[in-house]
């Protein structure tokens, strides 16, 4: 059984605000799927900075899925800036919105990667397939208004601007990546920073910049060597960001067998 993981860390962006943990996170999980849960260094690709464009991000994506079968362990962490803009193609049932992270050429026409283009990339995954899903940023613009920034924190959210918002047509609808409707579909499961209305946190966590999320998801494991399961990682880690002093509650989308007992990274 085959183990692949894809980890894009982005903290110097080309034409946006700069953040200062990405590559942080991306080395710290690159640790624990090395130390803890059997994979090696070829089965880890790992795009930072400037060579993480939407294009090479897309690519590596195929090398991720590309003859994927029974019992094979698929990991893509995200970490970096994330969006949410008006869908336009109607398929968004609750909040109108097209959730969207964000590459090193981020552009707003045609240079986000959305939840709808991530769906159909990992649509036709064979169900039998573990694949895991871990975005480390945010998923909405309403919290960079509501939540009180620490001292030493950026927010991982990149807001449209104002051309892009005026799009308000009537009638847009969308599912957004991980709903419960795809979850019968797609054997995957989604670890999210935050809830889609709030914002994830770049922090300063002793003396190096990391995100809050994977920080804390990262040091959950190493205190248990991964032996714990998704539904009690996800309690740690939660009760941690809070005893922190963060307001980003994170979110986990699995089928409820899996959540309860199946162990981190495992199917």
């Amino acid at each position: 059984m085959a183990k692949k993981a894809l980890l894009v860390g982005i903290n110097d962006y080309r034409q946006i605000n700069d953040l200062s943990g990405c590559i942080n996170d991306v080395t710290n999980m690159r640790d624990i799927l090395l130390k803890y849960f059997g994979f090696t260094v070829p089965d880890i690709r790992v795009l930072v900075d400037s060579r993480a464009t939407k294009v090479n991000i897309l690519s590596r994506l195929k090398w991720l899925l590309k003859g994927a079968k029974k019992g094979d362990t698929l990991i893509f962490h995200y970490s970096g800036h994330g969006t949410r803009l008006r869908d336009r193609d109607g398929d968004e049932l609750k909040d109108h919105m097209d959730e969207a992270i964000c590459p090193w050429d981020t552009g707003w026409d045609g240079g986000l990667i959305l939840d709808d283009d991530l769906y159909k990339i990992f649509q036709n995954l064979p169900t039998d397939v573990n694949l895991e899903v871990i975005l480390d940023a945010c998923h909405s613009g309403t919290g960079t208004r509501e939540m009180t920034v620490m001292k030493d924190m950026k927010i991982r959210f990149l807001p449209p601007p104002v051309d892009i918002e005026c799009r308000m047509e009537e009638g847009l609808r969308v599912k957004g990546f991980g709903s419960k409707s795809q979850l019968k579909t797609l054997n995957h499961v989604l670890w999210s920073g935050c809830k889609d209305n709030q914002t994830s946190a770049d922090a300063l966590i002793g003396n190096t910049y990391n995100g809050a999320f994977t920080y804390y998801f990262c040091r959950h494991i190493r205190d248990t060597q991964g032996k714990l399961s998704r539904a009690e990682l996800m309690k740690r880690v939660r009760s941690s960001l809070r005893h922190e002093g963060y307001s980003q509650i994170p979110q986990l989308e699995v089928a409820e067998p899996a959540k309860e007992k199946g162990v981190v990274f495992q199917g």
